[in-house]
């Protein structure tokens, strides 16, 4: 896939058709936080969307760019952890559009609700997200679905709208931590960065226990890796995506591995500093900021809330593993 990276038109058309659903989301500088990490902390709170997470953005504009070129299907199916499968259930239903969504045995029991709360059919099968995909993949070739990827050009279009609110907030940024699940989001905001001609330094930020993007931007090519995080089930990838690789390599300021111990503690830390509840992903940001904080101090550093639907026992879990 050549991969098109949206404009700042693109971005702005994009804005309009999101904003029918829900408005721009916060960002805020918050004291508790940057007092925590030593200098100036923002975080941006897509946990706040209808779906708790950013994914939204990218799931209106497919179907959006899907009815504009007069090509909305009968059924959708699609692979997802839970955000990108809400976001697509969610555009689904929207336009009366029947979705079907894989997911492995063992995913989260809410992110299960939400979705078959959207109106989607739930899929079970698979032991890993890439087992769940490739399901996926044959169900909607058997059944002449459309599948949705979860990387894809109309989803940068959504997706980017978000880092196009953070960095206009925020000119003065220095750096911004940026989970990468299947890459949509790190895209998304050097997308953002380019169009705006921000200066922030873009550092993606991985699982320790998924490293499939890290390994294969220090390869040149995709390595397959294996998953064991517990915690992070949106960053839980087995295999990069090629296209993302391509956006992300000549534009990624480094990489941080984040161990799931890391990202609990960076879950009480959101919790106790902003009464913000983040899910592993979600956490991740900042996770990756404190890991580095010794070198950030006297910069203004953009973190993102990217999800905050985690279980509700894995939540009392983690708080209470004090």
């Amino acid at each position: 896939m050549n991969t098109h990276l949206p404009t700042l038109a693109d971005m702005q058309a994009a804005a309009a058709v999101v904003y029918r659903s829900f408005q721009a989301t916060p960002q805020y500088r918050w004291a508790t936080l940057s007092a925590r990490l030593g200098t100036d902390c923002w975080v941006k709170h897509e946990n706040h969307t209808p779906v708790g997470a950013f994914k939204i953005r990218g799931g209106l504009t497919y179907f959006d760019q899907l009815q504009q070129r007069g090509e909305l299907p009968m059924e959708v199916i699609c692979a997802t952890r839970g955000n990108h499968g809400q976001s697509i259930a969610w555009a689904a239903r929207l336009h009366g559009v029947a979705c079907s969504i894989v997911v492995p045995h063992g995913n989260s029991v809410e992110k299960n609700a939400a979705m078959r709360s959207l109106g989607a059919t739930l899929i079970e099968h698979g032991e890993d997200f890439q087992e769940s995909r490739e399901h996926a993949m044959a169900l909607a070739s058997a059944r002449g679905a459309h599948m949705v990827p979860s990387f894809h050009p109309d989803l940068l279009r959504g997706v980017s709208t978000a880092w196009w609110e953070y960095f206009q907030a925020v000119p003065q940024m220095d750096v911004v931590y940026v989970p990468v699940g299947q890459g949509s989001g790190a895209c998304s905001a050097i997308a953002a960065k380019l169009a705006l001609g921000h200066p922030v330094r873009i550092v993606g930020v991985v699982s320790a226990h998924a490293t499939t993007y890290a390994d294969s931007l220090a390869a040149g090519r995709v390595v397959a890796s294996p998953v064991s995080t517990v915690l992070a089930d949106g960053m839980a990838c087995r295999v990069a995506d090629q296209a993302a690789l391509d956006v992300l390599a000549p534009h990624l300021d480094h990489i941080v591995q984040v161990t799931d111990t890391e990202v609990a503690a960076a879950m009480r830390a959101l919790f106790a500093d902003t009464h913000n509840v983040a899910e592993g992903a979600g956490a991740a940001s900042f996770a990756a900021a404190w890991q580095e904080r010794d070198g950030l101090q006297g910069q203004v550093v953009g973190t993102t809330l990217c999800g905050g639907n985690v279980d509700s026992s894995a939540l009392a879990r983690v708080l209470g593993a004090v």
